[in-house]
Formats: C-alpha cells, structure tokens, sequence
C-alpha cells in the first residue's frame, strides 16, 4: 500500500513530479514498462491507467449518447437505444472476444520467444475481425426491424430503434476492430497510444453529439451517425499504425488462417463473447418485465443505470485487460512467482477501487438520473430510487470480472467462460426472473445485485482451487 501512496504522491496535478521524489522514484516513473519485468503497485499503475482510461473513454460512447437522446429527444428514443444497443454489442463483442483472445495468446508466445508467431497470430486476428465485421453487418442490417421487435420495440420505440440500429451496423467492423485493438495495444507494449487514440474518438463522439443532435437536432440518426464516425477513429488508425514499421513489439504483416490459433484465441476470449450475447438476452428478459411493471419510464431509468454502469465497470475491465498479457508473459516464461505477485498487488488495487465506486454511486445518485432524466419528476424518482440499490453490485462485480480475465491470461478458456456465463446470464435471469415474484418492481433492480453476488462467490471458490497450480 505504501508503493501505491508514493505513487499518486509522486504526480501533481500538471502531471509533473514533486520535490520529495527521489532521483530513483523519478527514474522509474518515465522508464519503459514492458511484460517482462517485474511489477511493483506502482509500476502496475502506470502500466493499466493508460487502458482503465482507454475502456472509460469507449464507454462514453453510449453515456453521450443517451445523455444527448434524453434530453434532445425525449424519453422514447432514450427507450430505443436501450433496447436495441445490446443487439449491436452481440457483434462487437466478437472483436473484444479477438481481443482479449488473442492477446493472452501473443503474449504466451512472447514469453516462450515465439515472436514471429506472435506477429503472425496478431496479423491474422485483425484481417478475420475485418472480414467478420463485414459479414455480419450486411446480416444485421437485413434483420435490424424483426430483432427490434423481438426485443419488444412496439408503437413510437420501433423506428428509432431500427433507425439507430442500421446506421450503428454500417460501421460495425470498425467498432470491432476498436474493441479489439483495446488488448492488442497493451500486447504491442503500447498502453498509452492506445489511450491517446481513444481519447481522440471518445472526444470527437462527444462533440458530433453536440453539433448532431444538441445543434442540429438530427435525433437519434445523429447520435449514431456521431457514434459511428468516432469508432472509424479508434478502429483504423491502429490498423495504419501496425501496418507501418513501427516501435512496438507487433506488426502488421502477411498471414494465413491459422485455425488452431484462432480456436485458442476464440476458447481464451469466448468469456467475453459470452458476456455480449448474455447481455442481450438478459436486457431483453429486463425490459419485458419491466414493462409490464413499469411500462416505458422502467425501460428509459434501466438504460440511465445500463449506461452508467458500463462507465463504472470500465475501470474494472481495463485494469484486466492490461494485466492479461502480463500474466499470460510470466505465465508462458513459467515465472510463478511473479505470477503471483502481479495477483496479489491487483487483489489490492481492486479492493480499493470497489469500495470507492459503491461510495460513488451512492452519493451521485441523485447527480446522476437529473442529467439524463431531471426534465420528468416522477422518471427521475424512479431512477435515483433504481440507482441507489443498483450500485451494491459494483463491488461484488469486481471479483468475476478480474477472475475471468486471469483465467483467460492463464490459457483456460473454459473456466473464463463458465464464470462470465454465470455472472452475467444465468444468475441474472435466475434473479429478474424470481425477485420480482417476492418484492415487485425493488426485485428487478436488486437482481443484478445478488447475481453479482453469486458470481463472485463462484469466482472466489475456482481461483482457490486453482491457486495450488500458480
């Protein structure tokens, strides 16, 4: 803890340094991180900040965009997206699948000195994420009006819903690549461009959310059409930096299919793609019982706690995507030790950052639902009331979370993927489905709490028994 103290001593908020830091804190500070060395709380940090703000900036995609819907086109089209989002991150949770796949992968066989099969695995991956992207876009756009409706968009919710939908679909290999290209960056030894190119597509969303729908009020087309050109952003400037000579420790480079590697990849990252078409089912499970309990408002104050907690998870996720490849480095060099001294500085760094965010939701509520839904009493009600419960489960979400990534870092995809399966489809459906029997309309917004709960308590009991092999 004293490591992590010094740490964030170290920085002002200009970003320079203190006069207390040492000439070898200082040194320390700026050096290059790379897999291979050995990690302190500090040193973790500095290598996972650039990704935690890398998957906060892409969430703020859908945040903006809600925000924007809200308040310029009322709660209906704040409705649509919420129904018809989860559809679309069906797909591009195939490029985080890649991703997150792929880079335990790459990163196994740096550690095993396999560099040119690293390159070659990296370059494959991106070129099937292309063609995936194209594929299934064209299949999207054809079906967009029938899934709308069988999510349940009826009456004044279905034309946006479609309208929304096709437009996020023309640029869905992009949006794939972009969620690849999270992992991949901290693979290539290259957090912080990473960040920066997330920055800028996170940046220019927000602002073609304001000039699109805030000044021009282009509604819910605008919103999307905004969305879609900041993920061209984020996904094809890292394919032109690749596919240059560069730095890093990856590039671009001619590559065949290479179907064994890419069912490793596909087995280590299916957790994730689990979570994608899990999240679909179980929203579309949510909305179905809350309109019938609440009607559109439960809908519209779902989709504000969907959104906001995609922006508190993000933290979560991006610190596991950036301590993936270090694990599966040291993991594939047969380094146990420092294998678990990377899982005991993050069991650490989680524990801290949990407690903060349900600290967090609990006291910005109220902040919160007034700057997506202040504009209806009783709405916003609804979703401070929905809020204050719904923030119990960002600690217990913390646990499954970093669990299924080190599984996916040590190779065992099976065990990924049967923990992001419990936590984010059966004990979610198992809990919208029975609470609500017993405490109403309070059950649906507790059940994410208590399959978080469950999941980390699954999570707990596999890590112990694997720590014997660590």
């Amino acid at each position: 803890m004293t490591e992590c103290h010094t740490f964030f001593k170290a920085l002002d908020f200009t970003g320079g340094m203190t006069d207390n830091v040492g000439q070898t804190d200082r040194k320390e500070l700026f050096m290059k991180i790379r897999l291979s060395d050995h990690f302190t709380c500090r040193r973790m940090l500095r290598f996972a900040l650039p990704s935690i703000f890398m998957t906060i900036f892409t969430s703020i995609y859908s945040v903006v965009d809600g925000y924007f819907v809200s308040n310029f086109a009322g709660k209906n089209a704040l409705a649509a997206i919420s129904l018809i989002y989860p559809f679309i991150m069906v797909f591009g949770g195939v490029g985080f699948m890649l991703g997150t796949g792929g880079t335990a992968l790459i990163a196994l066989y740096f550690g095993e000195g396999e560099k040119e099969k690293a390159n070659r695995t990296f370059s494959m991956l991106v070129y099937v994420s292309i063609v995936l992207g194209v594929i299934f876009a064209v299949l999207g756009i054809l079906s967009i009006r029938r899934v709308a409706i069988l999510l349940g968009a009826t009456g004044e919710i279905l034309p946006p819903s479609v309208t929304y939908g096709t437009i996020l679909l023309i640029g869905l290999p992009a949006f794939m690549l972009q969620y690849e290209f999270q992992s991949f960056m901290v693979a290539a030894e290259k957090p912080k461009l990473g960040l920066y190119i997330t920055i800028i597509s996170g940046l220019s969303n927000m602002l073609l959310d304001w000039l699109f729908v805030g000044i021009w009020r282009m509604g819910i087309a605008g919103a999307a059409i905004a969305t879609d050109i900041s993920q061209l952003i984020g996904g094809v400037f890292p394919v032109l930096y690749f596919i240059r000579k560069n730095n890093s420790t990856l590039r671009l480079i001619r590559a065949r299919i290479d179907f064994k590697a890419l069912g490793k990849a596909v087995t280590n990252g299916s957790s994730e793609y689990i979570a994608s078409i899990s999240a679909s089912v179980v929203s579309m499970v949510y909305n179905v019982q809350l309109i019938k309990m609440a009607g559109a408002d439960g809908v519209a104050a779902y989709g504000v706690l969907l959104y906001v907690s995609e922006f508190f998870l993000a933290i979560f996720v991006g610190y596991a995507i950036s301590t993936t490849p270090v694990i599966g480095y040291h993991y594939g060099a047969r380094d146990q030790k420092e294998v678990r001294n990377v899982l005991g500085i993050s069991t650490r760094i989680i524990g801290i950052c949990a407690v903060a965010m349900l600290i967090a939701g609990e006291l910005f509520a109220k902040t919160v639902s007034d700057i997506y839904v202040g504009y209806d009493d009783n709405l916003m009600k609804m979703t401070i009331h929905a809020f204050r419960i719904y923030s119990f489960s960002f600690p217990f979400a913390a646990i499954p979370i970093y669990c299924s990534a080190l599984f996916t870092a040590l190779n065992n995809g099976a065990a990924s993927a049967l923990i992001s399966f419990s936590r984010t489809f059966l004990f979610q459906i198992a809990s919208v489905l029975l609470l609500p029997i017993v405490m109403g309309l309070d059950g649906i917004w507790l059940a994410s709490v208590v399959a978080e709960f469950l999941a980390s308590i699954l999570s707990i009991c596999m890590i112990a028994r694997k720590r014997r092999g660590i």
